[in-house]
This record gives C-alpha cells, structure tokens and sequence, in this order.
C-alpha cells in the first residue's frame, strides 16, 4: 500500500520508537505553538537533532504550530517558522490563517499542512488552501469517507491526510471551548483538562430547584456522557486509501512508548499484509476506550463511550530491549516482573508475538535477582531469541 504511515512523537524516545516500529514519517512540537504543550515537545535543539536523525533513516518529520495565534505570538512565530525552514523540516502543520499568510511570507521553502484544527470539511475549503499554497490537508474527522472521495475528485493534486486511530474529541474536530471555561486551560492553546473525559451527572441545581433548571456536575454516580470512543480504521484501510487518504495519521503524542509502539507496529502490519482480526487484536493490548470508525460510513449515533474514561489494556508494559549479550537481553525495566513469569516480545521484526519464560536475572551490580522492582534498572534477563535494540517486552493479564 502506497500510502504514508504517520505517527506521533511527544519527545526523541518516542520518535525513534515510532520510526522503528514502521512509521515512514512523524509529527512533532516545539516547546511553543504547539496543541500538547503537556507533552514532552522539542527544543530548536532537538528539532534539528531529530529531522537529522529522521532523514538519516530515509523518512519524514514534520513540525506542528497549530495554535490559534493572538497578536502577541507573531514576532515570534515569524522566527520559528524561518527556523523550520533552515532546520530542514518536511512540512509545518498549521490551523490559524494568519500563521499560514506569515510562514508563506517569512519561509517560503517550508511546506504547509493545514491541520485538522482548521475544520476542513469540504473540497472547497481544501481548493482554498490549495490556492493560498499549501501542499497538504489534515481532514476533518467528521467528514465520511464519501466525502473524502468527492475531495480527492475536486482537487487530485492536493495530498489529504486522515486520522486513522486514537482519541476522539468531542467538540468538532477539536474546536473546544469546555476546558477553558472549567479548568482556565485553553485546549486551543494547547492546554486542554479534558474535561470531556470527566465522570458527570445531569441534577437540578441546589439553587435553583425551584426554577426546574438542570445542571451538569461531575460526581462518582455519573456517566462519562461526554466522552468519546477511540478511534479504530483498522479494518478500512484499502477503502481509505482508495478514497484518496495518502496518509494515515495516528494520534497521541501524549502516549507512552508501548501505547506507539503496539498501535504502529498493528498499522503497519495491516499495510504491508493486509487486515486480519489477528493484528487487529493487538490494539486492544495497550490502554484505550471503546472503539468506533466514527463518521467514516455516515452519521453515526454510537460514539459516547457511556461506560468509563479508558478501558485498560490486555497486556502490562515490563520493560525496553536496550540490546543483547550473550544470551541475555538487556532490559530496561518500566513494569515490574519476576522469575517464572512468562514474557512476550513486541517487535518490527520476525521476533514479533514471540514468548518465553523468565528464568535467570541479573542487576546492574551483577547480582542475580528473582524479583525486578527497580524502576529503569537495567536487568540482563536470560532469553532464548536474539531481540533487539529497540523491542518491548509485555506480560499478558491474567482473565
């Protein structure tokens, strides 16, 4: 399948995660103008150290400023987006109008992609931005794939990339005003509460019992009533790609490694042999919610995940293969395990679903262990398979 596998990278580790576990291409932020400012992000620094190092691999970085920039913003994004240019970046995602017209003017040399954040929900829309010299447009998540189909149709030359799996919001297409007015977070900022992932009730007010009026209230015997399911194209993804989609973007730059590493490696799978109920059942071995294909086949009444905030996953994160020696595997530890337990690789590789028991163990002072509690110790873990630089263990969940 010629299509782009984009995933996210909230911070270096994660970037090379993702790039090793398929991805031909990744999004990142900077420490300003960027929608996850709670994420880890990257220094100039580091931006120019990973598209480096991404390049270096033969793939893509591009460089998220998606932020509904106010007037005070502009002296400096001017300066960031001219870095971006010079650091060699493949393409700047952008929502604000304002800061599109600035980085055509000031970085005429970077690529502009217009983030979903932008609402683009129509083949004119996407004509619009095609006109005012963007090479690319994030979709919408509302929009069916029907609809993408008739875009591709109007505008052929224009690359359109679509989210294929991960969090949903509940405003449309993230255009949310909720956190800023409970939390005092903008979520247009980049610092969004999520309040739609909170547990509520609907009651009559204290105050106004009399009035009849009702009042939405987080409480303990509430329901998640706006809480959407996660998204989940899996099983869609020839139909996307024949509607016109040339990159299918994960979400989740706020994720842990194994979340990326175990939702990529599935997507990638899914590309290179095909859909199976097999690979599709790895994505329920990472933490998410329910899952829907959203409006991809039409309106659809069944997104609210009623029952709770996240479902956890089948499978607990023990720890990252850093290498091997001699038989053993050098682990660093981010779950807790134990001698007897039985271990299953997560890999790119052949080495893929993979399992063995927990024999011999050593500490870093050398001393064999039987009980590894150590958070970011590194263990030499006796292992039958020559794993590598790069591979996840995971233990499966007792049902």
């Amino acid at each position: 399948m010629n299509v782009e596998l984009l995933a996210p990278a909230g911070n270096f580790s994660k970037l090379k995660t993702a790039l090793y576990f398929g991805a031909d291409a990744a999004y990142a932020g900077g420490k300003n103008f960027s929608l996850r400012s709670f994420a880890d992000n990257f220094s100039r620094e580091e931006l120019a150290e990973a598209v480096k190092y991404t390049h270096s691999l033969g793939k893509k970085l591009y460089v998220t400023a998606n932020i509904f920039a106010r007037n005070y913003d502009f002296g400096e994004l001017k300066d960031y987006f001219v870095f971006l240019e010079s650091s060699g970046v493949d393409g700047a995602i952008i929502s604000d109008p304002g800061a599109v017209y600035v980085a055509a003017k000031c970085a005429p040399a970077l690529d502009i992609h217009i983030s979903t954040q932008a609402n683009i929900t129509n083949k004119y829309t996407v004509k619009f931005w095609q006109e005012q010299g963007a090479k690319r447009c994030v979709l919408a998540r509302e929009l069916s794939l029907d609809e993408i189909s008739q875009i591709h149709s109007f505008v052929p030359d224009m690359q359109l990339e679509a989210f294929v799996h991960g969090a949903m919001c509940i405003s449309y297409s993230g255009r949310c005003l909720l956190s800023d007015y409970l939390a005092n977070r903008s979520s247009n900022r980049g610092e969004c509460a999520q309040p739609c992932r909170w547990n509520y009730t609907i009651r009559k007010s204290d105050n106004l019992s009399d009035s009849g009026e009702l009042q939405l209230c987080e409480d303990e015997r509430g329901a998640y009533i706006l809480n959407s399911k996660d998204l989940n194209m899996s099983r869609h993804l020839e139909e996307m790609a024949e509607a016109g989609v040339c990159s299918f973007k994960i979400e989740g730059r706020m994720k842990s490694e194994y979340y990326l590493a175990t939702v990529i490696n599935a997507y990638r799978r899914c590309m290179d042999f095909g859909y199976s109920p097999t690979i599709e059942s790895e994505l329920t071995t990472a933490a998410h919610r329910d899952y829907t294909t959203a409006y991809a086949f039409g309106k659809n009444q069944s997104t609210v995940n009623y029952s709770d905030s996240q479902a956890k996953g089948d499978c607990d994160y023990i720890g990252n293969v850093l290498g091997v020696n001699d038989g053993f595997a050098v682990v660093e530890m981010r779950g807790r395990f134990y001698y007897g337990d039985r271990l299953e690789v997560l890999s790119p590789t052949e080495n893929f679903g993979k399992s063995f028991t927990v024999g011999k163990v050593y500490d870093s002072a050398g001393t064999e262990v039987t009980d590894c509690k150590r958070v970011q110790e590194k263990y030499m873990v006796e292992c039958p398979y020559a794993l590598s630089s790069g591979d996840i263990l995971r233990r499966r969940k007792k049902v």
